[in-house]
Parts: C-alpha cells; sequence; structure tokens
C-alpha cells in the first residue's frame, strides 16, 4: 500500500487532518485501533473554542454544529456562596460552543467516508519504521492480514497512550496533580445556559452540560478515589453543597455514566521527529479545567496540514521545519492557563490555610478586575490560530 500521508488514530485529530488534506489534493489512509462504534461513542471534552469552531465552519462541518452545538458568552466563578459571572462577549467579543468531541468525531467520519476517504479501524500491531526518510507504517487489520503502508509523512495522532511518542526519544515535562474528577452524565435537563467553576471549601465541582436534556458535573476526589465509594445519592449531594448559589438549583436524574480521571500536565518536545509529526494528545496533555485538550489538537493539525501542502506542491519543507515550534508556543501558552485555572479552583490536599487564602485572593482580583478578567476570557475562548 502507498499513500501521502499515514494518520495513526482517529481521534479528532487524525479525522480532521485527514480532512484538510483532502481538500489540498494531498492523499491519506487513517489507522485505528477501536471500532467506528466505541470511537463515535466516547465521551471526552465538550468545549469548543472560537477559532475551533470557525475552522469547522471554514471547512464544511458547520451543519450540525451550528444546529446542535449551545453557544455560550460567558462562564461563571462561584465562590463563597455567590455567583460571579464573566462575560466573554462584553470582554473579548467572542465566546465558546458546547458540542462534544464524541459529535465532532461523528461529522468528521460521516464526511470522510462520503468523500472517499480511506478510515482503517480495528487494526491492531502497529510498528513505524523508517522514520528518517523512508516511512512505513506495519498494522494487523481488521480481517488479521498483515498489511505494511508506505507513505511520505506520518502523523502521529494517537493519543498519550499510543505508540507513536514512543518511536524516539523527545523531551518531556511532566506533572501530575494531587486530586482528580470525579464526572458524572445525567440525565437531567440543565438549569442554567453556561458552565460554573465552583470553589468551595469542600473541593471543586464544575457545572456543565452536553444538551438541553443531559447535564455534565464532576468534583474533586482524591486520585485513588473508589467509586463504590460514590452511590449517586452521595454525588447529587455533594454536588448541591459545592454548587450552592443565591438562585441556583440543580436538576437530579438518572446517572448515565461514572468516571474517575487523574488530572496531569505534559509536553513532549519537540514534536518532530524525522518523517514523525506529533498532533494531540500524542505530544500534550493539559488538566481538563482549561477546557483546551480538543482545540489544541485541531489546531496542531491545522498548523501540519498547512505546512504539508506546499510539501508536496513544491517540495517546500519551511512550514513542516517549523511545525514544532510553531505548536509549542500555543501548548505552552494552554497549559498555563490551565494549571492557572486549576491552582485557583482546586483546594490543596493538605488543606493549607495560605494557599486557600491565595485562591481566594486570585478569584476576588479575577471578579473585579476587567484587565483579569479579559485575560480569562482571551484564554478561554482561545486565541487566534
Amino acid at each position: 500500500m502507498r499513500t501521502q500521508v499515514g494518520i495513526v488514530g482517529a481521534g479528532p485529530a487524525g479525522l480532521l487532518l485527514s480532512h484538510l488534506l483532502a481538500r489540498a489534493g494531498v492523499d491519506s489512509v487513517v489507522l485505528e485501533a477501536r471500532s467506528r462504534e466505541y470511537v463515535q461513542q466516547r465521551v471526552r471534552a465538550g468545549v469548543l473554542e472560537h477559532p475551533t469552531v470557525e475552522l469547522l465552519r471554514e471547512v464544511g462541518l458547520g451543519e450540525r454544529l451550528d444546529r446542535e452545538g449551545m453557544p455560550h458568552e460567558g462562564v461563571s466563578l462561584r465562590f463563597e456562596g455567590e455567583d460571579h459571572r464573566i462575560d466573554f462577549t462584553d470582554l473579548v467579543g467572542r465566546g465558546i460552543t458546547v458540542y462534544g468531541q464524541q459529535e465532532v468525531v461523528k461529522d468528521l467520519i460521516a464526511r470522510r467516508l462520503a468523500d472517499g476517504g480511506d478510515l482503517r479501524f480495528e487494526v491492531s500491531d502497529v510498528t513505524l519504521d523508517g522514520l528518517a526518510d523512508s516511512p512505513v507504517i506495519g498494522f494487523t487489520d481488521a480481517d488479521g492480514q498483515r498489511q505494511e503502508l508506505r507513505c511520505d509523512v506520518i502523523a502521529g495522532c494517537d493519543g498519550f497512550h499510543g505508540i507513536s511518542r514512543g518511536s524516539f526519544a523527545p523531551e518531556v515535562f511532566d506533572r501530575e496533580y494531587p486530586y482528580a474528577w470525579l464526572g458524572i452524565l445525567a440525565k437531567a435537563a440543565p438549569t442554567q445556559h453556561e458552565l460554573a467553576y465552583a470553589n468551595h471549601a469542600n473541593g471543586f465541582a464544575l457545572y456543565s452540560m452536553r444538551s438541553p436534556e443531559v447535564t455534565r458535573l464532576y468534583l474533586q476526589v482524591p486520585p485513588d478515589t473508589d467509586l463504590a465509594d460514590w452511590p449517586d445519592n452521595r454525588i447529587w449531594d455533594e454536588l448541591g453543597i459545592r454548587l450552592a448559589a443565591e438562585g441556583f438549583t440543580l436538576n437530579e436524574g438518572p446517572v448515565l455514566e461514572k468516571g474517575v480521571t487523574g488530572m496531569r500536565s505534559f509536553v513532549a518536545e519537540p514534536m518532530r521527529h524525522g518523517r514523525l509529526f506529533l498532533a494531540g494528545d500524542a505530544a500534550h496533555i493539559v488538566p481538563p479545567t482549561g477546557a483546551k485538550g480538543m482545540n489544541l489538537a485541531i489546531a496542531d493539525v491545522r498548523v501540519l496540514a498547512e505546512a504539508l501542502t506546499p510539501y508536496f506542491a513544491r517540495g517546500d519543507e519551511s512550514g513542516l521545519d517549523a511545525y514544532s515550534d510553531t505548536c509549542l508556543r500555543r501548548v505552552w501558552r494552554a497549559e498555563h492557563f490551565s494549571w492557572w485555572m486549576t491552582s485557583m479552583l482546586h483546594n490543596a490536599p493538605d488543606g493549607d490555610p495560605f494557599t486557600r487564602r491565595l485562591q481566594l485572593s486570585q478569584l476576588h482580583y479575577t471578579v473585579t478586575s476587567r484587565a483579569a478578567a479579559t485575560s480569562l476570557a482571551e484564554n478561554y475562548t482561545g486565541l487566534p490560530h
């Protein structure tokens, strides 16, 4: 088999890269270890930055997003029992859209298949060779046959636990946080239109939503939390305590999903090794507090597609040579913002009163200073690509 770009991973990064390349006349093959049904159903991030929404519309993927997405013009910071709204539209003239990652994946798969894209699910035993100048991807297909895909470039979009990053030895910057999120997806209509980030003496909580009928809610818990210790009634009681504010009500309903997710910051530098280019979670992880994960992946592949187009058209490698540095500038900005949001909103495990006072000071400053609120709004809604 032969193609121009071999893409490992059919998440938002790999699928969008394949779509962008097809629009530029560049061939690709996408390889994915999971089934199509699995990747279309796994629930991940749900906040799309303004530049992400603009890009999806620009490349013909905005129809269902505009019909079913939930535009938000601000968020709330909730502490000491009071709600403080950060008005994105007033501060920076743009907002965000709540539209689940799995919905973006569904849209991309449908479009790639309709356009004749080559997507291969349920592959296994993937190997990467010849990364210096003649890349080859080996894999076993869904029928159990061993295959070999020769290509000019490999895009490693296979996530944090994928094989791509392990194919070389980048410098790694890593931080694990001493807390996790217990998240639930509940069949309960949202009672407010926008997200609320709560700092409470019991710990952080996040009020979010996925649709007009489904809410997504999170509680700060220790990383070693056993879900058996958190029956549904305990979760709802704790959410009610941490999210409490004047005029706020919390709808309860059947819990559709429940899980505990650890939190870390991770960056691998460089994001390139020979003809292998990392994108998305394969190269970087951010704590979810800043809502940056999927948006960073989409920004990566936009840069990569724009670099690959002149390379295949006329052999111009300048964009490829600049790829890692270009992406990492955005990555480190997002890492800092996500760390800042996380440290401002989560309680220290040791209950240190000094740290608690610093958090409250930062929260008061953020909601009373237009300059501080603007900085939050600018970063949250997304810096220009």
